[in-house]
């Protein structure tokens, strides 16, 4: 019997990156790997509160799409509308090796067997624009790097791990936790509907962030007809955006959210798991 496939969330030391690491845990019988920039026997402990799962399905990775640890990226949101925090922009953070690392690990981890559903969610919301004047070069930067560069060094070290046309796919129909998985491999990342051009009819603004989301979405769209002609149809990549979920990233604008739209991140979770499986 061929070894079962692994999971991918990244990524998963909160919000919900946390909850998705949770629900594939509980929910499937994969093992589940799990990354954080720092503090990871923090996150392997939230990850782990109250499940009744075998601990060792759980790898927790360090991997910073950032290259390094800079002060900039404190915080999900660093700006309110009374005060804007200073950006520092003289320290390179052009270094992947975390990325590469992390995807050497589970090279080694699991040698015989594939990728079956990633979900790449790096994301910061620094400086919502709301004109063209509010442009800032570092917090644009910034804000691109972990958005859209973070994800396209994703695709870069993890699509490899995907099926080929060769792959026989798992199907999880017959476990014991019932069937949670997709069909096919889902390579999945996070974009947020203010990334979507034909959405964009009114409202403006928020020019780094729409942006860099809306560059998430080719980058799915170009991995997608990648993965159709390498997999033969056994795999796929897609952008995904959650709504208005009561995360650091958006806890500014939670007061303008009708009750009913802001979603938890367990619900969250869920729902993206529910989207993938189609």
């Amino acid at each position: 019997m061929a070894p079962k496939p692994w999971i991918l969330t990244t990524p998963a030391s909160r919000g919900i990156g946390l909850q998705l690491a949770r629900r594939l845990l509980r929910t499937t019988d994969l093992p589940v790997v799990a990354t954080a920039r720092r503090d990871l026997n923090d996150t392997r402990a939230r990850i782990l509160d109250g499940l009744d799962v075998d601990h060792d399905r759980l790898h927790v990775l360090k991997l910073d799409v950032t290259g390094k640890q800079s002060p900039r990226l404190r915080s999900h949101n660093q700006y309110s509308g009374k005060k804007k925090e200073k950006v520092k922009t003289d320290e390179k953070s052009t270094d992947e090796s975390t990325i590469a690392d992390a995807a050497r690990h589970c090279a080694s981890s699991f040698p015989s067997s594939y990728l079956h559903l990633a979900f790449c969610i790096p994301g910061i919301l620094l400086h919502p624009e709301k004109s063209p004047a509010h442009i800032s070069r570092a917090h644009a930067l910034a804000t691109f790097e972990t958005n859209t560069i973070g994800p396209l060094l994703l695709i870069k070290h993890f699509s490899p791990f995907l099926p080929r046309r060769s792959t026989a796919l798992y199907s999880d129909a017959d476990a014991d936790v019932g069937a949670a998985l997709p069909a096919k491999a889902v390579f999945a990342l996070m974009s947020a509907r203010v990334g979507s051009i034909s959405d964009n009819k009114s409202l403006g603004g928020w020019y780094s962030y729409r942006a860099s989301k809306a560059g998430v979405n080719q980058l799915a769209r170009t991995l997608d007809i990648g993965l159709r002609q390498s997999s033969g149809g056994k795999a796929m990549g897609v952008s995904l955006h959650p709504g208005t979920v009561k995360t650091g990233l958006s806890e500014e604008f939670w007061g303008n959210v009708k009750a009913e739209k802001l979603f938890s991140p367990e619900l969250a979770a869920e729902r993206l798991v529910e989207v993938v499986k189609g």
